[in-house]
């Protein structure tokens, strides 16, 4: 990946991770593209209004979204970027990290594009 993708990916991450942080949730739900897809057996989030709704649950399904992303970095994965995060009822310090937040280059710029289990 060029040091372009990756700056640009650092600034998005740098907004996406505050505004999680800061739940602000109208940020995040500007930052994450619709239909947003969702683990095995959960529907995809088709709208903002849904996602800021939903925000709670579907951030912190399995995981404690601002405590992982205050503790984790993302990884490159193929032409994206994830970062994985233990169950909210395990510490941070876990290895245990099946939840993957996802996010990838889009026509308008980085977003966040779906959360999965990987162990499901």
């Amino acid at each position: 990946m060029n040091i372009a993708a990756e700056t640009d990916f650092n600034t998005f991450w740098k907004k996406f991770k505050t505004a999680v942080v800061n739940s602000d949730k109208a940020t995040v739900a500007n930052l994450t593209k619709f239909p947003l897809s969702m683990p095995f057996g959960v529907n995809s989030v088709k709208t903002k209004a849904e996602f800021v709704k939903d925000y709670d649950r579907i951030l912190n399904m399995e995981a404690n979204a601002k405590r992982c992303f205050q503790a984790t970095k993302p990884e490159q994965e193929g032409k994206g970027y994830a970062i994985y995060c233990t169950f909210k009822t395990l510490p941070e310090s876990s290895n245990n990290r099946p939840i993957k937040y996802y996010f990838e280059r889009t026509k308008m710029g980085w977003k966040f594009t779906g959360l999965d289990n990987i162990n499901e």
